[in-house]
């Protein structure tokens, strides 16, 4: 049975990647900065039944990355962006390659609409994306990595949890349209991805990344809705300038200003027309999901049910 090794399996989108590749038959090593930290939906019983096992790393610190690859004896490896890392992951990157790994499948972001070396500074998500997929190219080459670009997570409204739970929920921009992708569609791609490739089976790739879009594009204000109706709670949506919305992201949701003012700046660029949403990679993007997963993408409404309980904790 092949072998591959997750990085970040505490996360939505990393333990989805890890269940995928196992159920797909390859024994998953899950690299972890705490290994006693449980596994979203994995419970210990089905860990232990499982093919999965758990070495400590830190891929911020590429010594134990070379340290958990070597003790796994994996040559494929699921990994996310790190947006703080000062060289862009290049270290973490030679670590994983010079321990053995032969294929990388990187958590990058839909933001990157053109060429990863024309992404200006400015956009800086995006841009931090492109630079490590820039240095994963250059230290593995092209063949030897797939970057996953998903757009909007579905998981993005729980900054607006806070609010929600009141009932009374403001808005800068309530008709910003979004496609809401579900977290586990985005790592079920991956360990789709990671599993194939560990078998040396085929993939429907041209290009080193797939971009995943969402079941269905839908405001903001018709998403917060759709929470109220799943959880059987009335919500009323208002509009406020920005600033007063701002302040409710800081006040009442807890977000740092910085993220809710790039929040902000996101929404009113859906409405403007400006947005990846508007772009020509949109449309290829859909489909991509039943392409790799054989089944259809997770509808807001399935996921909030799935996730209840994010809602209320």
């Amino acid at each position: 049975m092949a072998s591959v090794i997750v990085f970040g399996p505490t996360g939505a989108v990393g333990s989805a990647a890890a269940r995928t590749a196992q159920q797909l038959g390859t024994t998953v090593y899950l690299a972890m900065r705490d290994t006693t930290k449980p596994i979203p939906g994995l419970s210990a019983e089905s860990e232990r039944e499982g093919a999965f096992k758990r070495v400590q790393a830190n891929f911020s610190q590429p010594d134990t990355v070379s340290t958990a690859v070597s003790q796994s004896k994996a040559k494929h490896a699921f990994i996310y962006t790190d947006l703080t890392a000062s060289d862009h992951m290049r270290a973490t990157f030679t670590a994983l390659k010079q321990a053995g790994v032969e294929s990388v499948v990187l958590l990058s972001s839909f933001g990157i609409q053109k060429d990863v070396h024309d992404v200006p500074p400015e956009d800086h998500i995006a841009y931090v994306h492109a630079q490590a997929e820039i240095a994963l190219q250059e230290v593995f080459g092209a063949d030897g990595y797939v970057a996953v670009r998903p757009a909007w997570y579905a998981s993005n409204i729980l900054w607006w949890k806070a609010p929600i739970q009141t009932g009374q929920v403001k808005l800068a921009w309530p008709t910003a349209v979004f496609d809401w992708i579900s977290p586990e569609d985005i790592g079920a791609v991956c360990g789709t991805i990671l599993a194939r490739k560990a078998q040396g089976t085929d993939l429907p790739l041209t290009e080193p990344y797939v971009d995943l879009v969402g079941a269905e594009r839908m405001t903001a204000e018709d998403a917060i809705k759709t929470i109220g109706k799943v959880l059987g709670k009335e919500v009323t949506v208002t509009e406020v300038d920005e600033n007063e919305a701002v302040d409710s992201l800081v006040n009442e949701s807890g977000l740092p200003e910085i993220l809710a003012r790039s929040v902000i700046a996101f929404s009113q660029s859906t409405v403007s027309g400006q947005s990846f949403m508007n772009g020509p990679r949109y449309g290829p993007a859909v489909g991509n999901i039943q392409k790799f997963l054989g089944r259809p993408a997770t509808r807001l409404h399935e996921w909030v049910e799935a996730n209840r309980e994010k809602f209320s904790a």
